[in-house]
C-alpha cells in the first residue's frame, strides 16, 4: 500500500496535478459544440426598446 503525502513545494504540487489517471484521459477527440442558431434583429426586437430614450 502506498502512503499518500501532501506536496511540500510548488513543483511537487504541479507534478502531482499533472499525473491524471488514465480513466480521465479521453480516448477520442471531443466533438465540437453545435453552432448557435442565427439571430436577426426584426421589428419585434426593435419594438421592445422603441420607447426607451437610452438603451443600456
Amino acid at each position: 500500500m502506498t502512503k499518500v503525502t501532501e506536496p511540500e513545494t510548488m513543483q511537487e504540487l504541479i507534478a502531482d496535478c499533472a499525473e491524471l489517471p488514465t480513466a480521465l484521459t479521453p480516448t477520442s477527440a471531443v466533438p465540437p459544440p453545435p453552432r448557435a442558431p442565427t439571430w436577426d434583429v426584426d421589428d419585434r426586437c426593435c419594438a421592445q426598446i422603441a420607447d426607451l430614450d437610452e438603451y443600456v
